[in-house]
Order: structure tokens, then C-alpha cells, then sequence
């Protein structure tokens, strides 16, 4: 797949450099610096490419490719450009027509829109215009998050944006894989997954049945949205507020959801997001909602009340700015079209706004007993033994912990019969563990 999507990039590049060649016999000759270009981009109908079957899956147009290949090529061939780099010899100076910049490690040339106009049609407003609805959120280069124009700045012309394309699409065309987003400040967010299976998911009745809700809106959702043509009434994705105590299960019930779904699930990391500065946190937000646009990700805000809280009826201006900020998240997350879960500890924590938007509001109590038995026997029985003087019913039955403290104490146990170089657990060891998380919870002994 990697050479078949050479093949085909170097075919592009190959006419990008006819493109640039004509463009600039034409500008410099005086003859017709806004004549339209009438060289034709190459044919891919042939090519076993993932490149060549996107191109002709949306059925993009010459304008369309020459913004994707020209922005590729300053991350494959970047002397390709270097063309740009003439100068006015009158004003000494670059060309204004050519737009870009240079760059600051690689030296090489930059593509702006501007240099995407000046290829396409030099001075054309007519073209121009045509080049900046590409950048529009209707168009598929945003709504697939392909390409972008950075930001221009202040008071600057919108073309005097870079081109910029993702690292997700920039993999897919070259490696024929799309890359999953790596954890940063510019996405903080985290890939989470579980190898524990729905039968490991040890809940109540009315949970479960919940949980399966989730499920089949996931299965059903196209038909609902698109085939019964509900999508003028219905809005789009799914959103679940999970709350209840610290390890009762929410992050794993998340994790489950995106593997029962083959969906990526991708935690946000809040820390990371929620900014003292005015404007940053509504920025930090956009650019995770952006990235997960159309990939049908699950999105899941644990801790979500530090940011989905409650609103306040003060006017300080700080408080002005965060109660915009939980206006900005409620229209974000009704149009996601994905699916996007907020777990808190209080229900009551969060803001009525949001809560009435949910389809689903699910509980995460305290196991029972009962379930409680089920998760000492689901994690001890793996690989470790149990001393038989260990009663995990009476155990169960005694102690009141969730599934993450008993998870913790498996984990002081694995330590101490590791370095005892004994599989077999005794109960001393297993009430040393139990006695560590209850007084983490702040539990008399």
C-alpha cells in the first residue's frame, strides 16, 4: 500500500510542478496573469491507492487536489516550492501574489491560501472566493478535518492563513492508515481501552438495561437518523451523564462501550483543558471537538463537573466568562454527532442545562454484596490462589468497597506474592491490602 501511494502522490506532485511551471511562465511573460490553468491533474482511476480511491470517492475537483497536493508537498518534496522563494527585484522583496512564509527549522517554503489562489488564478476573485468556501465548515475539508487555513491574523486577509493538513490524513495518504491522535496540548485526550469483556461488567438490572439503551442507539442510529429521515427532529449523537462514586466502574463501563462498538473511546484529560484565560478553554475544547468531528468517536469527560458545573448568578467577570464557556460546551456537545459521556461523583454537581439534554443519566452505586462477591472472585481467580482459611463471601459481605479498591487491593496482593515468589495469597496480606483502601477512604479500621 505505501508504494502504490507514492506512485500516486508522485503523479500529483509531478503535475503540481506543470502547474507551478505555467503559472509562472504566464505571470512573468505579461501575456495573461489571470488566465485560468488548463492543465489537467493527472488520472488515478487506475491506481490501487488508498490516495486514488479517496480522490475519486468524493469525487474532488482539479482545485480541490491542488490544495491537497500542494500542501503535501511541503512535507515530501518541499523543493518543489522553492520557486516561491523569487523576489521582486523592484521592491526587493517577495512576491505579494505568491503568499507563504518561510519556515523556521526546514527552511523551506510554506503554502498559504494566497499561494493556492495565485496557482489556481493568480489575481481571479472569482477563484479566490471559490478557495476560501474550501475552508468553510460545509465543505469536506473541515467537516473530515483534511485540510485547514490556520488562523490569519488579526485584521489580516483570511488567505494569509498557512495550509495545514492533519496528521491523520497525512498518514492516510502516504501509509494507508489513518493515525489515531496522539496525547498533547493541542489534543488532550487519551486512547482508552479495557481487555476485560461485557461479562466482567458485574451492575445492577437497571444499569445494564441502561447501558444496552447506549448500545443500541450506537447500532441503530444511521437508520433512526438517515433511512427514517428523523436527522429534521432528532439531533445527532448521543449524550450519557455517568455518575456515582470513585470506582464503582465509570471509566470501564466507557472503555466496554467503545469495544463492544468497535469505537475509539478517548478520555479528556480537564487538567489540560480548563484555562484561566479568558477564551483558552473554549479553544482547548474546539480543537477536540474538531479532531473528533464525523470519526464517531466516544468522548468521555471524567470528573466532568469541573467544567460542566453548575452556573453561577454572580456578575463578576471571571464568573461571566465560565458561565460562557458552559454556553459554548452545551452547543458543542448537542451538535457532536458522536457519542459523548460526562461521569461526576454528584449528580447534583452538574449544570440543569446539561442534564436535560441527556438521553441517558445513569447511576453507578456502591456494589452490593452479592456483586461484590462477584468482582473478589472475577479478579482473584486468574492467576493467583487463595490461602484456603481466605473466605471471599464473609469478606464481601463485611467489607463495603467497589471494583477499583478491590482492583487495588488484587495489586498489593500480586506485589507482596511476587516478591515472596508465590502465587498463593494469605490472609494476612489480602486484610493488609483491604485495610490500606479503607483508610484511603477515610474508613475506621
Amino acid at each position: 500500500m505505501l508504494n502504490s501511494n507514492i506512485i500516486s502522490l508522485q503523479k500529483e506532485i509531478n503535475w503540481l510542478r506543470e502547474v507551478i511551471k505555467v503559472r509562472f511562465e504566464l505571470y512573468f511573460s505579461e501575456q495573461n496573469k489571470t488566465q485560468t490553468l488548463n492543465t489537467e491533474p493527472p488520472d488515478l482511476s487506475l491506481d490501487n491507492s488508498v490516495y486514488s480511491r479517496f480522490i475519486i470517492h468524493y469525487k474532488f475537483s482539479g482545485l480541490e487536489r491542488l490544495a491537497i497536493i500542494l500542501t503535501l508537498a511541503s512535507h515530501l518534496q518541499p523543493q518543489v516550492l522553492d520557486v516561491f522563494f523569487t523576489r521582486n527585484k523592484q521592491f526587493n522583496r517577495v512576491f505579494t501574489e505568491f503568499g507563504g512564509i518561510k519556515a523556521k527549522n526546514h527552511s523551506g517554503f510554506v503554502p498559504m491560501g494566497e499561494t493556492l489562489a495565485f496557482l489556481a488564478g493568480a489575481s481571479s476573485l472569482h477563484t479566490k472566493l471559490a478557495i476560501i468556501k474550501l475552508f468553510r465548515n460545509e465543505h469536506l475539508f473541515i467537516k473530515h478535518n483534511i485540510l485547514k487555513l490556520s488562523p490569519a491574523e488579526d485584521n489580516e486577509p483570511e488567505l494569509s492563513g498557512t495550509l495545514e493538513i492533519s496528521q491523520e490524513f497525512f498518514e492516510l495518504f502516504t501509509f494507508g492508515e489513518a493515525a489515531k491522535p496522539n496525547f498533547s496540548s493541542k489534543f488532550p485526550a487519551k486512547l482508552i481501552t479495557t481487555k476485560l469483556t461485557w461479562e466482567d461488567f458485574i451492575a445492577g438490572e437497571n444499569l445494564i438495561r441502561d447501558m444496552d439503551d447506549i448500545l443500541l442507539w450506537i447500532k441503530h442510529s444511521n437508520k433512526i437518523l438517515n433511512e427514517w429521515k428523523l436527522d429534521e427532529i432528532i439531533k445527532p449523537g448521543y449524550r450519557a451523564l455517568f455518575y456515582g462514586p470513585p470506582g464503582t466502574g465509570k471509566t470501564f463501563a466507557a472503555s466496554l462501550l467503545g469495544k463492544k462498538t468497535k469505537k475509539d473511546v478517548y478520555k479528556i484529560d480537564l487538567s489540560m483543558v480548563v484555562s484561566k484565560w479568558v477564551g483558552e478553554t473554549e479553544k482547548n475544547l474546539a480543537r477536540i471537538f474538531d479532531m473528533a468531528e464525523n470519526k464517531d468517536w466516544i468522548l468521555f469527560f471524567d470528573e466532568a463537573d469541573a467544567i460542566f458545573g453548575k452556573r453561577t448568578k454572580t456578575q463578576s467577570s471571571q464568573e461571566r466568562y465560565a458561565n460562557q464557556e458552559v454556553a459554548y460546551l452545551l452547543q458543542r456537545t448537542e451538535n457532536y454527532n458522536g457519542t459523548i459521556i460526562l461521569a461526576s461523583n454528584l449528580k447534583s454537581n452538574m449544570d440543569e442545562a446539561f442534564t436535560r439534554r441527556f438521553q441517558s443519566i445513569l447511576y453507578f452505586p456502591m456494589p452490593k454484596a452479592k456483586q461484590r462477591l462477584k468482582l473478589w472472585q472475577n479478579y482473584f481467580s486468574k492467576s493467583l490462589k487463595l490461602d484456603p482459611e481466605i473466605n471471599l463471601k464473609e469478606i464481601a459481605e463485611e467489607y463495603e468497597i467497589t471494583g477499583g479498591s478491590i482492583v487495588n487491593v488484587l495489586k498489593y496482593c500480586a506485589i507482596h506474592a511476587a516478591d515472596n515468589n508465590s502465587k498463593i495469597v494469605d490472609i494476612e496480606i489480602l486484610n493488609e491490602g483491604i485495610k490500606k483502601e479503607r483508610i484511603k477512604e477515610g474508613k475506621v479500621i
